[in-house]
């Protein structure tokens, strides 16, 4: 059977993220999983995410590193609160932070690798690196904090 990705325990009413959202058609569909302690996601932009020829757009590279990061805030959250990796709880962004530090390619997967810095019941914060052909790109930064009540589906 095929592990699950975190993103997948989300709702239907809020797996519509373009980051992440399964049941958005047109969106990046970022999975993450466990591998250890550390959180990965491997994702391949589209030619439609290009920034200049060759290169992946900066927004795309925050999205994927925002919901990479929230993903694993919400399975950081489950693990602590059930003693497994399956995120019932939804998370949304309160801060995010992004360093490029080098220009991401396109055309090659992309590896973004996270951890939990701080966890807290009121936010996670987890650092996010992402990778291209085994090169650093860029770094991130997401404080995630539980969906407020404000954008519950009613």
């Amino acid at each position: 059977m095929k592990e699950r990705a975190f993103q997948d325990f989300y709702p239907d009413d809020y797996a519509v993220c373009y980051g992440c959202g399964r049941l958005n058609p047109v969106g990046l569909h970022i999975r993450s999983f466990w591998e250890g302690d550390e959180s990965v996601c491997r994702f391949e932009p589209r030619p439609e995410h290009m920034a200049v020829a060759g290169y992946v757009y900066g927004g795309v590279i925050a999205s994927a590193i925002d919901c990479h990061g929230v993903g694993t805030a919400a399975a950081a959250a489950a693990r602590k609160a059930e003693g497994d990796s399956a995120p019932r709880l939804r998370f949304v962004t309160a801060s995010l932070h992004v360093d490029y530090r080098r220009p991401t390619p396109l055309g090659v997967p992309l590896e973004l690798r996270g951890h939990v810095v701080e966890q807290k019941q009121r936010k996670v914060v987890v650092a996010v690196r992402l990778t291209a052909n085994g090169q650093l790109c860029v770094e991130g930064w997401v404080v995630a904090v539980p969906i407020p009540d404000s954008m519950l589906a009613k």
